[in-house]
């Protein structure tokens, strides 16, 4: 007997809902090995962070060569929320403009950003719990991931376009709030369609909406959090750790992400799981096997 189905945890969980399903949730997150997928998409994400910065920069360079004031502003609105690497490409938005790099660097963004959105698919079908010949097969994974792509590309292009609008309507007193609710509303949208297409049997929305508004207010509260996150690292190593400073702040900050929006992926599993306490059923709107706690 594990410690999340002992007499006095499940006399606990018989107590309190909340309880019940944090407990459900946190058992989810051990059984489905959680914490291994969130590293590899934290690694395969900060793998298309390099090239997708060195093609973004070259657009730049490409488009706006000779107005350098644009080039400045664009850039401060697509790598701000980048620590550590994104004050060096703020500062330095164009890179010469080379068609070789910028198709080099699109090739690489394109390949590792693929992975790290295959992975969260594979994270999320454990996480529901879909047997692994009912996952879909590897053409619509790949499909699925370029369109994973997409939403996290408009959500940017999103966020900056709400925030040019909040910055021009001059409101100083709510510009800053206004930034920050346009930004949550952004992220809310954005997680719960990654939530909802990048598995292979879509939940019900209503299954998916508390985690997708949790892990809206995490990931904008770590996106805030990234100067504070640069700071720790430059400041705690030597001159002669900086690029490992840099990896290591990068890597946490990815981390970090990948885990809260995984753990509000269990969330909404751990809810949908014990909709039926009584017994372990087959959810018909899944057709996957849901394993309630044992009672």
């Amino acid at each position: 007997m594990t410690w999340h189905t002992s007499d006095k945890m499940l006399e606990l969980r018989d107590k309190s809902r909340p309880l019940d399903i944090t407990v459900e949730m946190l058992d989810g997150w051990r059984r489905h090995l959680s914490g291994r997928n969130a590293w590899f998409i934290a690694f395969f994400g900060f793998l298309s962070l390099f090239p997708l910065a060195l093609a973004a920069t070259t657009v730049l360079g490409l488009v706006l060569d000779g107005n350098e004031d644009l080039q400045q502003r664009v850039a401060e609105g697509a790598f701000d929320d980048i620590p550590l690497i994104g004050d060096t490409l703020t500062d330095n938005p164009d890179p010469g403009g080379s068609v070789l790099v910028l198709i080099l660097g699109l090739l690489g963004a394109l390949w590792s950003s693929t992975k790290a959105f295959v992975a969260i698919h594979g994270a999320q079908d454990d996480t529901w719990e879909i047997p692994v010949d009912d996952r879909a097969k590897t053409p619509k994974v790949r499909a699925k991931a370029l369109l994973g792509i997409i939403i996290l590309g408009g959500a940017q292009i999103g966020a900056m376009i709400l925030a040019a609008v909040v910055n021009a309507a001059s409101l100083p007193a709510f510009g800053d709030l206004g930034i920050i609710a346009a930004t949550v509303f952004v992220n809310i949208v954005s997680t719960m369609l990654i939530f909802r297409l990048l598995v292979s049997i879509a939940p019900a929305w209503r299954d998916i909406w508390l985690g997708a508004v949790i892990a809206g207010v995490i990931i904008t509260a770590l996106q805030h959090f990234n100067t504070a996150l640069a700071t720790y690292f430059e400041q705690n190593a030597a001159a002669t750790y900086g690029s490992f400073a840099v990896v290591l702040g990068l890597v946490t900050w990815l981390s970090l992400m990948a885990i809260a929006s995984l753990m509000c992926v269990e969330l909404n599993a751990a809810r949908v799981r014990l909709a039926d306490p009584d017994a372990v059923r087959r959810d018909e709107r899944f057709d996957i096997p849901i394993h309630a706690a044992a009672r």
